[in-house]
């Protein structure tokens, strides 16, 4: 009998997840917020849900969509810049209360590299850095990743993604042409779609549950050098960026995930 999974959040990435998936085997229920989507989702062979994360409250039958999965993968984005004064801790609670009476003894959740913040050091983060109680108070991604962590119920993995780039997706389409951009020096974090889905295929066939993992491609040019870069393949007018201040960024090292999942990703962003 194939694993079932519940994947919350079936967007951008999770339908092409939610499509690797099926081919490997699995059973996929699939959730989204908009009614319309639901035969999308259905059209992939994946068992649509409408479900939405409210503040103290989860709309639609979580219940349901959680019942006979062995796995929970959640990609909800935030949309902490969007609505700044969302509450996305009070969003979190009510489905990590629905996840402790469910069958469920895995999760998986997807987070972002935001969670660190840039500084003139340019410091490198690995996955066992440890962050201060100001920092989790100042995050709520952070405090996020806490709860899950926390579960008692099922083991849980946090996979934290530098910025994501795929298909019709790339930075440099919302960058071409401006000027006055800020930390020309910094480090690039970037991962590709089909590398996001790499990582999250080996954390399940490995059954590599419990940790902390990083995904971001190893890149050798600076912010400015790689969207000039990135301007030039694209057939667009680069970005100019402002040298009149000094550079903050951040380095995402992912040397622990490589090294526990034995796998090297191939530079695509």
């Amino acid at each position: 009998m194939s694993t079932q999974i519940s994947i919350l959040g079936c967007g951008w990435l999770g339908i092409p997840l939610a499509k690797a998936l099926l081919q490997k085997g699995y059973k996929i229920k699939g959730s989204t917020t908009s009614s319309e989507k639901l035969e999308v989702l259905k059209s992939e062979g994946i068992q649509p849900f409408k479900i939405e994360l409210k503040e103290r409250e989860v709309i639609g039958d979580i219940a349901s969509f959680l019942e006979g999965s062995e796995i929970l993968i959640i990609d909800i984005p935030p949309g902490l810049r969007r609505y700044p004064t969302s509450d996305y801790i009070a969003k979190v609670k009510p489905l990590l209360q629905a996840i402790s009476v469910s069958p469920l003894s895995k999760v998986l959740y997807i987070s972002s590299t935001g969670v660190f913040e840039d500084h003139e050091s340019i410091p490198g983060y690995t996955e066992y850095y440890l962050f201060s109680t100001t920092e989790i108070k100042a995050n709520s991604l952070i405090e996020a990743e806490q709860l899950v962590l926390n579960l008692s119920t099922a083991k849980a993995s946090v996979l934290r993604f530098g910025g994501l780039v795929g298909e019709g997706r790339h930075p440099i389409q919302f960058l071409a042409g401006r000027k006055g951009l800020q930390n020309p020096e910094a480090p690039v974090n970037l991962i590709h779609l089909s590398n996001c889905i790499r990582l999250i295929l080996e954390v399940i066939s490995q059954d590599e549950f419990g940790h902390i993992y990083h995904g971001v491609e190893t890149n050798q040019f600076s912010k400015q050098a790689y969207y000039i870069k990135k301007a030039k393949d694209y057939n667009l007018v680069p970005p100019e960026f402002d040298h009149s201040q000094t550079t903050k960024g951040k380095t995402i090292r992912m040397d622990l995930t490589s090294k526990a999942l034995g796998i090297k990703l191939e530079n695509k962003a």
